[in-house]
């Protein structure tokens, strides 16, 4: 909700030279429905650039089709709600399967939240989710652990 957000963005790029085709932002759902004319307005600037955006927390909104068809994201994070206990439970592995085809009939790649287990893995690969990410690969760590 930052008006001054694009400003600040573009001047981040320029002073540290770094091509914003190399940034995917991560926004969530409920963020970009609260200011919905001026998300899709930065949006449409930073793609311009070259840049993509992930929708997070997918699924959680109440009107999450309706804005899915509204924002130009290139990504889909399904929310963990829906993907914690899909291998073992029939109603959140059709949910996670009806949001992954609905989405790349789209055009966009989904991502899989709260992926902590081989056996979700496993059915996500099944499924056809695009990525994954949780517990399973590897814990969150600061950038510094990986230099």
């Amino acid at each position: 909700n930052d008006e001054t957000l694009l400003d600040f963005i573009e001047t981040q790029f320029a002073k540290y030279a770094f091509p914003p085709d190399r940034v995917c932002f991560e926004i969530t759902e409920t963020a970009a429905v609260q200011s919905l004319r001026r998300v899709i307005d930065l949006m449409t600037a930073l793609k311009r650039h070259g840049s993509q955006f992930a929708l997070d927390d997918f699924g959680s909104g109440l009107s999450s089709f309706r804005y899915l068809k509204t924002l130009p994201v290139d990504y889909l994070k399904i929310d963990g709600g829906f993907v914690r206990d899909m291998a073992k439970n029939a109603n959140d592995c059709a949910l996670v399967a009806a949001i992954n085809q609905m989405s790349h009939t789209l055009g966009i790649e989904t991502v899989a939240e709260y992926t902590h287990s081989r056996a979700t893995v496993d059915c996500l690969r099944e499924l056809g989710v695009d990525y994954a990410q949780g517990y399973f690969f590897g814990e969150p760590m600061p950038w510094s652990a990986l230099l």
